[in-house]
């Protein structure tokens, strides 16, 4: 036997489960079949740029990520608590009163000229402010009923300039612009982002995985890609390895092919980055489209550099554009170019390319019902995790990998 467990896939969901493993004294091994940890969290650095695959931010506020991992030793470089939108009236800067006090009279000005729609806002966010003792938020969402997000922003009312610049700023959060998202879990998310300030660490996204791996008292092995897994074995890189019990830790896609398990689908993105000179002050905030008739494919795009001076070499910017990928959808980069250059209010003609990362499976699916909490469990030593069993987000794909774990130290004990 070579190990208590072996663990399929160095992402976050793997790394957290092996970490938890360890922490009971079990003995794991890791094989990961890129050449780096981190499964979709991955950093190049090109020309002395750092590019993150797929614009990727880690929220603080995540309880998971408080409990598992040192944020301060990642030197976070944090975005501000807010959006510059395009409206077919010039630009508006909106952001969070207390974060961001400097961002209050534009907001305000917003607010005002359209009270309707702020308390059409006021009444889609309601169940964040019900009180409740001893509960979770999750649980009182879930006692509400099933709605996707389309559906309840209808409900609630909420149309006009608001309702464009938030269907705008969650397209990108979520990678849906049709809002089939479940309601509960984008009300979720917003909780974090009105409770935490998302930004990257200073040396990159992967400097993430990167802290929960050193941690690991084996190191993981790398470019070991994973033919099959019979029982507890797994068949890997022409050996074969025995455990008493075997976590897969892989995307919904991968995990369906090693396990047979049911996974949701997954949702794309394709992510443009330029480097770029003498680029006017910015702040450190997303750019979105809540026009009528939107210019372009992007769902946000950012002077990264501004809030992120590390992923720049000194004198040189870089800017980030997402859109979202799908059948029908313009996401070339010259669309993307123009659209950018459209959102920030600058001339692209001297921009160029540092990298283009076009990520198919980014996120799974959460659609209405919302289910954050599918089984780890599959029988016969086999167990799986990733965030296709919790939520599609950092928070989702480390309690999964907590779960699993879990699960195998109550079966081994």
């Amino acid at each position: 036997m070579d190990a208590d467990v072996v663990v399929v896939g160095a992402g976050l969901a793997g790394l957290g489960c092996a970490l938890a493993l360890e922490d009971a004294g079990l003995e794991v091994v890791v094989v990961e079949a890129a050449d780096a940890v981190g499964g979709r969290i991955r950093t190049d650095v090109v020309d002395g740029f750092k590019v993150d695959r797929g614009f990727q931010l880690l929220n603080p506020a995540y309880p998971e990520v408080r409990r598992v991992v040192d944020v301060d030793a990642l030197g976070m470089q944090s975005f501000a608590a807010g959006v510059v939108a395009a409206t077919d009236d010039g630009r508006v800067r909106l952001g969070h009163p207390l974060r961001e006090p400097g961002l209050v009279p534009s907001s305000l000005a917003a607010g005002v000229r359209r009270p309707r729609e702020l308390a059409a806002v006021a009444s889609w966010l309601r169940p964040l402010a019900v009180p409740r003792p001893g509960r979770p938020l999750e649980a009182v969402l879930q006692a509400r009923p099933d709605r996707t997000r389309l559906e309840a922003l209808d409900r609630a009312g909420v149309d006009g300039l608001l309702r464009r610049v938030l269907d705008r700023f969650l397209a990108g959060v979520l990678l849906e612009d049709d809002g089939s998202t479940a309601d509960d879990y984008a009300l979720l998310l917003v909780w974090m982002f009105v409770t935490g300030v998302p930004g990257v660490p200073d040396g990159g996204m992967q400097a993430l995985p990167e802290q929960l791996a050193a941690r690991l008292s084996r190191p993981v092995r790398l470019e070991t890609p994973v033919e099959s897994v019979a029982g507890r074995s797994v068949h890997a890189a022409g050996e074969t390895l025995s455990a008493r019990a075997v976590v897969v830790a892989a995307d919904g896609v991968a995990a369906t092919t090693l396990t047979g398990v049911d996974a949701p689908p997954a949702k794309g993105v394709v992510t443009t980055w330029w480097s770029a000179e003498d680029v006017p002050p910015r702040g450190r905030l997303l750019h979105v489209d809540g026009r009528t008739r939107p210019g372009g494919p992007l769902v946000n795009c950012a002077v990264m550099s501004e809030a992120a001076p590390s992923y720049a070499p000194f004198g040189r910017h870089l800017v980030e554009a997402s859109a979202l990928l799908g059948p029908g959808r313009d996401t070339s980069e010259a669309s993307a170019r123009r659209h950018a250059a459209d959102l920030l209010g600058l001339d692209p003609t001297s921009w160029e390319v540092v990298a283009r990362h076009e990520v198919p499976r980014a996120l799974p699916a959460q659609p209405a019902p919302y289910s954050s909490r599918r089984p780890v469990g599959l029988g016969g030593g086999l167990y799986v995790c990733g965030d296709h069993r919790d939520t599609g987000s950092i928070q989702g794909a480390l309690v999964s990998g907590r779960r699993a774990a879990a699960a195998v130290i109550d079966a081994l004990a």
